[in-house]
């Protein structure tokens, strides 16, 4: 672990780490918001992500929503990298009270980690919009579950299964937002890893951490970088490894 990093965690009891979608490239999901997947998605489907993440979308074209998000958003075999173990183990030592993520992808529970904010769902959750019945990921996945243009079907009411992911144009549940907020403003030490700190609203909560120490690791600047006790430009994973 950077060496900086750690005297501000030795000396720090309450902190809260606020992580973007840099958190989880390092364990193979793309950001689909990167050059590349947005040529990707122009190329195959003639539109941005943002568009067919759209709440718009969804109602209007779910055969394609359904095959770009499979294809795009749905990693099952992802595994836990250095950062989301070093977060789990802060948390089981009582250093770290909260995690707020703006990623989808459940890895953080997977390492380990008890108290974590997802600002914008997890794909790991499943609702029938009918009935409400829940439905597992693998169900989503299960073509024998979906009908023949591949969206996903209840298994008790036959109604359109949505994922619990927030999409463009809806908003964010406020009891995670409230979750947030609280544990943010009663932090000492806020880290924020691997965003770029430009998505609104979650970009928004940095403003409600009141404590000592603000440390921001990502690759590249942030708007926010002025405003940090520490600023390490690397990868987060290698940032953070305990083993180092």
């Amino acid at each position: 672990m950077d060496e900086r990093l750690k005297k501000i965690i030795d000396e720090s009891n309450s902190i809260v780490f606020f992580g973007g979608a840099g958190v989880s490239t390092e364990s193979n999901i793309p950001d689909f918001r990167s050059e590349k997947g947005l040529y990707q998605a122009q190329q195959e489907y003639g539109r941005s992500p943002e568009e067919m993440l759209s709440h718009t979308f969804f109602i209007r074209h779910m055969k394609t929503f359904y095959d770009y998000y499979k294809k795009n958003l749905i990693y099952p075999d992802a595994e836990p990298n250095k950062a989301h173990r070093a977060l789990a183990k802060l948390e089981a030592e009582g250093k770290l009270k909260a995690i707020v993520t703006q990623n989808i992808d459940g890895l953080h529970q997977k390492a380990g980690s008890k108290n974590v904010y997802e600002l914008h769902g997890s794909v790991l959750r499943n609702y029938c919009m009918k009935c409400h019945e829940f439905h597992s990921l693998e169900e989503i996945m299960d073509p024998a579950k979906s009908d023949e243009e591949g969206v996903p079907r209840c298994k008790k009411c036959g109604g359109i299964v949505k994922p619990d992911v927030v999409l463009y144009e809806e908003g964010l549940d406020e009891d995670c937002i409230n979750g947030a907020v609280e544990a943010i403003a009663h932090a000492d030490t806020l880290v924020i890893g691997g965003t770029s700190l430009v998505v609104y609203p979650a970009a928004g909560l940095i403003r409600y951490f009141r404590g000592k120490n603000l440390v921001l690791i990502n690759k590249s600047v942030t708007p926010y970088d002025s405003h940090a006790d520490l600023v390490i430009n690397d990868a987060i994973g290698k940032v953070m490894d305990l083993d180092e």
